[in-house]
């Protein structure tokens, strides 16, 4: 699944006009402009402390405090309420960390659908079936039994898409879904997403810091080195050595896959 869509063509889900973050008065991402069209794919690339993961945060507002505008389908994001917010967007932190929750499965999954809650949290009519299909679309309804402390971090990281995905929200962000992961596991979290943006239009926009992950991808990447924007387009733009250069100050080597006719990059080692 490699078609980018015509951005002239598409709604637009997210607008991002000059937005700045600081900690302490440290600038950690500035004058961050980008338009991601519903329904794309987008990856968010760049060096380790690129600033990737503070803008996913600034788009969920778990960071507060940025300058700059942010729309969500043209309305400010300021304006909408946590509970609207999260009926539009659904965010996947990074795997790893301290992730023994005492929870089954089918349970976590049933805490995507607080946003529904009625009042004293209440069922809503609609949970029982969101919970099914989300738990089917990121294959763990085989193991909803299971508490998510005896689980891999591959099965682990499609709980965490399955709650996200109960919110009901039609974007997706996701902090470096596929990190630590294994090779099976790396594939199988790729596929579900991209079954997510062909079946249902979500729109996804996926940290990372692997450009063969962003051209597996396919769609858009959006690049960031020491905070802001160094460049911006298509992914089959991306897949070039010069490019690449600029976006990570080293040099790589193109190659091409005779089975799958993808582009994949490789660093260039000292003499070769």
């Amino acid at each position: 699944m490699h078609s980018v869509r015509n951005p002239l063509l598409t709604d637009t889900a997210l607008r991002v006009d000059s937005l700045s973050f600081a900690i302490r008065a440290t600038p950690i991402i500035e004058d961050i402009s980008v338009r991601i069209g519903a329904g794309e794919i987008w990856s968010i690339i760049g060096a380790n402390g690129a600033g990737k993961s503070t803008l996913l945060k600034c788009l969920m507002r778990i960071n507060t405090g940025w300058k700059g505008r942010v729309e969500l389908y043209g309305m400010d994001l300021h304006r909408y309420s946590q509970r609207q917010l999260a009926r539009r967007i659904a965010y996947v932190p990074q795997p790893g960390g301290d992730q023994r929750f005492p929870y089954t499965v089918r349970e976590f999954v049933r805490m995507g659908r607080y946003a529904y809650a009625g009042p004293f949290g209440s069922a809503h009519s609609g949970d029982k079936a969101a919970i099914e299909i989300a738990m089917e679309q990121a294959g763990v309804t085989r193991f909803s039994h299971r508490t998510l402390g005896t689980l891999s971090g591959g099965e682990r990281q499609k709980v965490f898409i399955a709650a996200a995905l109960a919110q009901g929200g039609d974007i997706l962000l996701l902090d470096e879904p596929t990190a630590f992961l294994d090779y099976r596991h790396q594939a199988e979290v790729s596929e579900i997403l991209h079954d997510l943006n062909r079946v249902n239009g979500s729109t996804i926009v996926a940290v990372t810091h692997d450009v063969n992950a962003a051209l597996l991808n396919g769609g858009f990447a959006l690049a960031l080195r020491d905070g802001r924007v160094v460049w911006s387009g298509t992914t089959d733009e991306l897949a070039d050595e010069n490019c690449l250069k600029d976006i990570f100050n080293a040099e790589f080597r193109i190659l091409d896959d005779p089975a799958t006719g993808l582009r994949v990059v490789t660093p260039r080692r000292n003499g070769s």
